[in-house]
């Protein structure tokens, strides 16, 4: 009986060792050879799609199929009580090997798409990390339930018994899920678009929408990652609008000093005209206004505030930097103040781009606060130093 034992053992020994041996020959002759040649075939094609599956090393996960395939079909050498543990562990493994095949697949379809332009527009990184967990929840329990011998129907018949469960273990995978489609449905904001979140501290480009969060890179080029369901809980501002215009809005006030308003005088408005871009409204004003040194307010007269307003526009619209066409063009005098009467110069610059922006800004506020002067005005400045 013990000879007959040790038999049966080597005999299963062997058996087991010749099944090792050919699932190790088969892995490491498809990974060799086999792997090499569907690479060169690839190589051949005109196709992006095998490309992109190469990319993702599909072809290097799919070949570990192999082993357990082997593994499976050699099993029936075994008794039936053996064969179905061996069938078992067989299964689960190449359930194993089909849920990472998949997840290399689903990456390399989301490689394919970015390269399409519509890709930018409609980002559908977080539908394919959803497809992903999909995959993983339910091939998981697949291959669990294979490997313990149960039916995975039934199992997943079951799942709705944990719908509420599993809802708040994956809450904010469905908040973020609805708001991609949101996002993405009312082309709320795409990679590429230069956003603004204030609450989170975001201010730049967007680099990467993703399920769970969005990622923005600030003009500091620090990154800030915020959760997706989040935009549709906080305001936040999309300057892709005034990106695509081609212009930026300058929206600045000048302070004038109270003490500094008055009535032109006859010396001032004789100075002024030599100012060739008021030489001509000073002529024309001239014929309806009285330009006598009388300050009584029986006749119409200038002011230096009101001639300086007549100056910036004329100004500006003179500068190459600043569409008057296209956007909203408008000097305006608001409401005084504690800190004077504000001249706001709302234009737009013609071009976006922030250090040319800043540039055609600073220029224009340079010149208009030392031409006050020609118009004896001047800004307010609290001086607390002085008190």
């Amino acid at each position: 009986m013990a000879i007959f034992n040790f038999e049966v053992i080597l005999e299963y020994g062997i058996l087991v060792g010749t099944i090792v041996l050919l699932a190790f020959a088969g892995f490491f002759f498809s990974k060799k050879y086999l792997l090499k040649i569907i690479h060169k075939i690839i190589s051949k094609t005109k196709s992006q799609w095998d490309d992109a599956l190469i990319e993702a090393k599909f072809f290097e996960q799919l070949i570990h199929i192999i082993p357990p395939f082997i593994v499976v079909y050699f099993a029936q050498a075994f008794p039936h009580s053996i064969e179905e543990g061996i069938s078992q562990i067989g299964g689960f493994w190449i359930s194993v090997v089909v849920i990472l095949t998949i997840d290399r697949f689903l990456t390399a379809f989301l490689g394919i798409y970015n390269t399409f332009q519509i890709s930018k527009d409609k980002p559908i990184k977080g539908y394919v990390q959803l497809g992903k967990m999909v995959v993983y929840i339910l091939g998981g329990i697949i291959a669990l339930c294979i490997l313990v011998g149960v039916s995975p129907w039934g199992v997943l018949s079951g799942i709705g018994a944990f719908t509420a469960v599993l809802m708040f273990v994956f809450k904010d995978t469905i908040l973020s899920l609805v708001a991609s489609i949101q996002i993405v449905a009312n082309d709320l904001f795409k990679v590429g678009d230069w956003i603004e979140v204030e609450k989170f501290g975001a201010d730049g480009e967007v680099i990467d929408i993703a399920l769970h969060s969005v990622k923005i890179q600030n003009w500091d080029k620090t990154v800030v990652a915020i959760p997706t369901y989040k935009f549709m809980e906080n305001s936040f501002k999309n300057w892709q609008g005034m990106s695509a215009s081609g212009g930026r809005r300058i929206k600045r006030s000048l302070n004038i000093d109270l003490n500094t308003v008055k009535m032109c005088s006859k010396d001032l408005l004789e100075k002024l005209k030599n100012i060739d871009l008021l030489k001509e409204y000073i002529e024309e004003k001239s014929q309806d206004v009285d330009t006598s040194d009388d300050v009584t307010l029986n006749k119409r007269k200038l002011t230096n505030i009101g001639t300086f307003r007549e100056y910036i526009k004329r100004y500006l619209e003179s500068n190459s930097n600043i569409d008057t066409k296209n956007f909203t063009f408008l000097v305006r005098q608001l409401q005084p103040t504690s800190k004077g009467i504000p001249l706001e110069i709302y234009v737009f610059s013609n071009d976006n781009r922030w250090v040319a922006y800043e540039e055609i800004q600073a220029d224009i506020f340079d010149h208009l606060i030392v031409a006050l002067r020609e118009f004896e005005l001047k800004l307010y400045q609290d001086n607390i130093l002085e008190r």
